[in-house]
């Protein structure tokens, strides 16, 4: 997180002392504990096997909470998140293995849905994502339920998948048209690059997707185990986007989802040769300033 930070200009952000912390609902593997989540984890269920107490048995869950929201105080603020002071709210989604059933997640984002109110949720953070030989009628449901989430005024932020390089591999619901689609960058000497493995567009609609791209390779957060790991996949692209977005709504609150991903489109950083890819990579100077990128 330390050279992600750096990539993305978080260095230049400075946080206002006047703020009200963002509230970011996350469904995937589920959350532990960890010191670098404090007493920030306001609700937690589980869709898998309704346990009542917190866990994450996979890891996977809490190490995108760590990135999207993580203080860093256990590493003295190196592997500190995005929005370190957001709330967090945590649906069980995926198993012990990482496996998964759409009903699980249909209902959490209907459990998030319902508690939008309740805990002022303002981003939903999708890092899973449905390979296409799923029913139609299924992946049809994932779609509408996103959408619904969104229209209701959820920032709904999705990973792009790991089926690429090929065309029209952005998972479901990755591809929906309305939701903030994130692919993988590589951040290396060599400069700048998509991940091989990010899912591309267009998606069966022809819609160009992702829309945006951010650091997904070897990132080091949160581990289930109380200390730290790396994993890498557009899963951990997608909180990088998600939590920039906790920053800017934490100092502009009354933004609508529809405003957000035009900031998102106005406020990238061009890189040559993604042109034909998406709008850009995710900078955080430029999208947080109101000046002309």
């Amino acid at each position: 997180m330390n050279r992600v930070r750096e990539y993305i200009g978080y260095d230049a952000y400075k946080q206002s002392n006047h703020i009200k912390p963002c509230c970011i609902c996350i469904l995937d593997s589920g959350i532990i504990s960890h010191e670098d989540f404090d007493k920030r984890i306001i609700a937690f269920h589980d869709f898998v096997d309704n346990k009542i107490s917190i866990g994450d048995p996979y890891g996977h869950g809490t190490h995108i909470a760590g990135i999207c929201a993580g203080s860093g105080i256990r590493s003295k603020g190196r592997y500190q998140g995005m929005a370190p002071t957001s709330r967090l709210v945590i649906g069980r989604v995926l198993g012990a293995g990482g496996e998964g059933k759409i009903e699980a997640l249909l209902e959490g984002i209907k459990w998030c849905i319902i508690n939008q109110k309740k805990y002022n949720i303002r981003i939903l953070n999708i890092s899973v994502g449905l390979i296409q030989q799923v029913g139609e009628h299924r992946q049809q449901a994932l779609l509408d339920a996103v959408e619904h989430a969104w229209d209701l005024g959820i920032v709904t932020v999705c990973a792009a998948g790991n089926n690429g390089p090929k065309e029209g591999s952005v998972t479901i619901p990755g591809s929906n048209a309305k939701v903030i689609t994130v692919g993988s960058i590589e951040m290396n000497n060599k400069g700048q690059s998509l991940s091989n493995y990010s899912g591309r567009g267009p998606t069966k609609q022809c819609i160009s997707k992702p829309e945006i791209y951010a650091p997904g390779s070897d990132i080091i957060s949160c581990a289930n185990n109380g200390f730290y790991t790396k994993k890498t996949g557009t899963s951990m692209s997608v909180p990088v986007v998600a939590g920039g977005i906790a920053l800017l709504l934490q100092e502009k609150p009354w933004l609508t989802p529809v405003e957000v991903k035009l900031r998102l489109f106005e406020k990238s950083k061009q890189i040559q040769g993604m042109e034909n890819h998406s709008w850009g990579v995710f900078y955080l100077p430029y999208f947080l300033s109101d000046r002309d990128s």
